[in-house]
């Protein structure tokens, strides 16, 4: 296997939430509000973009309102990686899924498998690409 590329695996939940309680995530539009209301069911402060800002937000708008709130942006949007790269930030952390299926339930499996996982690389600064086998890494400033 490739270097920064990880097998994901099914890690149980329970006994991990206490550890996930300074998580906060930020789903943009393309996150559906079913995953949204599970990952909070299950203890993640987690919000959707138009629980705070207008649905006609830009993507910029998406992370400067993350960066303030010391969220992670959770998207299926593969400009936010370009906007992050070519802006030279630091931060927000960002989780793009690039999963074959894309059903709420497919992809709440997918965060809660996954978050446990990433939650310290997360709180550093990084860039999180997620298919249906595997993860990658990325260090914020992407250069």
């Amino acid at each position: 296997m490739r270097p920064g590329l990880f097998r994901t695996k099914f890690i149980s939940f329970r006994g991990r939430l206490n550890k996930m309680a300074d998580l906060r995530l930020l789903a943009n539009m393309n996150i559906s509000p079913e995953t949204v209301n599970a990952l909070s069911e299950k203890g993640i402060d987690i919000v959707r973009v138009s629980q705070i800002l207008p649905v006609t937000s830009s993507d910029r708008e998406i992370l400067d309102l993350a960066r303030q709130e010391n969220r992670v942006v959770v998207t299926q949007d593969l400009d936010f990686s370009a906007l992050l790269a070519l802006g030279g930030f630091n931060r927000p952390s960002l989780i793009t899924l690039r999963m074959t299926v894309s059903d709420p339930e497919a992809v709440t499996r997918k965060l809660l498998d996954l978050l446990p996982e990433l939650k310290d690389s997360l709180a550093k600064g990084c860039a999180v690409s997620v298919d249906d086998f595997s993860f990658r890494v990325r260090w914020l400033p992407i250069r």
